[in-house]
């Protein structure tokens, strides 16, 4: 398991290879890349930052990864995702499994994801043409992440 938050982009087609070099049982690789889109919610948007609460995000990343591992034993997980100020087009995230069949690798990927997208803390700022505005959770990751039928993998305080 690899997790790591960063400023610096990635290189797609290295970070999978050097994810596939681990196991020479691999059969099957999916991978999602989240890129910036230069519209939002009707407005055109010019920059996105990306805020974390460094240790507690990485921490809470590889909790959705060790349930994900649970669930598809033998499957290995890369995520890397960036913070700081990134422009349409910009890569974000990376999640990437590996795993001996197609269907584990596909469903781990999109676990992991549907997982970071509600449970991981980041925070995000549009700059847009009409302003500043920060970025609220959509009520469509919600509906993803309940597919799974488990709760929240992070502990929250009340």
């Amino acid at each position: 398991m690899t997790v790591r938050v960063q400023t610096e982009d990635f290189d797609l087609t290295a970070e999978v290879a050097a994810l596939r070099a681990q196991n020479p049982k691999v059969g099957a690789v999916a991978c999602f890349v989240g890129t910036v889109r230069d519209l939002n919610d009707g407005s055109m948007v010019e920059t996105m930052e990306l805020e974390h609460y460094p240790g507690m995000t990485e921490k809470s990343l590889a909790a959705i990864v060790e349930v994900a591992r649970g669930r598809w034993p033998g499957i290995e997980v890369l995520v890397i995702h960036r913070v700081g100020k990134l422009y349409p087009l910009d890569q974000i995230v990376l999640v990437a499994t590996t795993a001996a069949h197609r269907g584990d690798a596909f469903a781990s990927c999109e676990f992991v994801m549907d997982y970071l997208k509600t449970e991981a803390p980041f925070w995000k700022k549009e700059k847009t043409d009409q302003g500043e505005r920060w970025v609220d959770a959509r009520v469509t990751d919600d509906a993803a992440l309940a597919r799974w039928g488990i709760g929240s993998i992070n502990t929250k305080s009340e």
